[in-house]
């Protein structure tokens, strides 16, 4: 009897053995930050990153199944090859051919930010995809029942498995696994990252270029990043259509009219169209508005001064602004359409 019971014993011993080692735990990703560049605004304590939540996350930014009737996904307003942002049209569109009252940012180094959307109307990472999941102009769907239809997957079972440990789906670990793969979209490596490292040189009116975006652009758009992540008015009228008050929508504050987010220059050469309302196709056209401004006292500094700009510096400052375009992020693999 005691050998039957012993021999139980060492057989259940056995069976957790394997069912542990069958749950293996996830597997780190260490978060590089760039030489030189600021420390990130995001706390990876409460969230470290791990290759398997990655994945998920991946999974789920391609994954229609986000929306109300599985048409629309993250990818649907941020391609990559874009630089993360739309391209056709000037307003974000959403299911049933609804149309939203903004262009969408660029989802670029976001772990160094600490307001998003072009408002600031959500102070975490974590909890930005919520606006477009349940936006009625967007996705227009409800995080539980998005966790309701992933647990009907099969597949989505085993990806949270390997991702939390168990395969519970819920909305924060939707929004965790988001995060885990919009973390590290970093885009560090264009020519201009490569002039900064002495691994190569601008051409003389690249230079020339830069020159003058330090003179007249880098107090908002300030490097490395090329965003100060603050609201700023930039002269651009309402538009009567929108009626889009930016900031002061969120604060109620009268300073904040017509103040938006300043939006990181990295790709720009890609991210058309510009403005919170993809008012401009070129980058020639945001270059000559900034260089007609001059006489609006609300203007954000140094934008009150006139730029003065000739021809061919517009032309030298828009020459400089491709250097931000980052190829390998472009067209980095591991951001792409997953193949599973």
């Amino acid at each position: 009897m005691k050998a039957g019971i012993l021999h139980s014993v060492v057989l259940g011993l056995i069976s957790l053995g394997c069912i542990a080692f069958a749950i293996q735990k996830p597997t780190p990703i260490y978060f590089n930050t760039p030489k030189n560049w600021p420390k990130p605004q995001y706390d990876f304590s409460n969230s470290p990153l791990t290759e398997e939540g990655f994945q998920l996350g991946r999974q789920l930014f391609y994954d229609p199944i986000l929306s109300k009737d599985n048409t629309i996904s993250c990818a649907s307003c941020h391609l990559q090859a874009t630089g993360f942002t739309h391209v056709d049209h000037a307003l974000s569109h959403g299911i049933d051919g609804k149309i939203g009252t903004r262009n969408s940012l660029a989802l670029v180094n976001l772990a160094w930010s600490k307001n998003f959307m072009w408002d600031g109307g959500v102070n975490h990472l974590d909890m930005q995809p919520l606006n477009p999941i349940t936006s009625a102009a967007e996705m227009d769907e409800t995080l539980e029942h998005v966790a309701f239809k992933l647990g009907q997957s099969p597949k989505y079972q085993r990806l949270f498995e390997q991702a939390f440990g168990d395969s519970k789906i819920t909305g924060q670990r939707i929004l965790k696994a988001l995060s885990q793969f919009e973390l590290l979209l970093v885009s560090a490596n264009s020519r201009y990252d490569q002039v900064m490292r002495k691994e190569a040189q601008f051409t003389e009116r690249e230079q020339k270029g830069y020159e003058l975006f330090q003179s007249h652009c880098a107090s908002c758009h300030k490097e490395p990043l090329f965003t100060s992540d603050t609201f700023e008015y930039n002269g651009l009228a309402v538009d009567t259509t929108l009626n889009d008050n930016g900031r002061f929508r969120i604060t109620q504050d009268n300073r904040d009219k017509l103040r938006f987010k300043v939006p990181s220059l990295r790709n720009v050469q890609f991210t058309f169209p510009y403005m919170h309302d993809g008012r401009f196709k070129t980058l020639t056209e945001v270059v000559k508005h900034y260089n007609s401004l001059g006489n609006d006292k609300l203007l954000s500094n140094p934008l009150a001064e006139p730029l003065g700009l000739s021809d061919n510096d517009r032309t030298d400052l828009v020459l400089f602004l491709k250097t931000l375009t980052d190829n390998d992020f472009l067209f980095d693999p591991r951001f792409s359409f997953p193949k599973i």
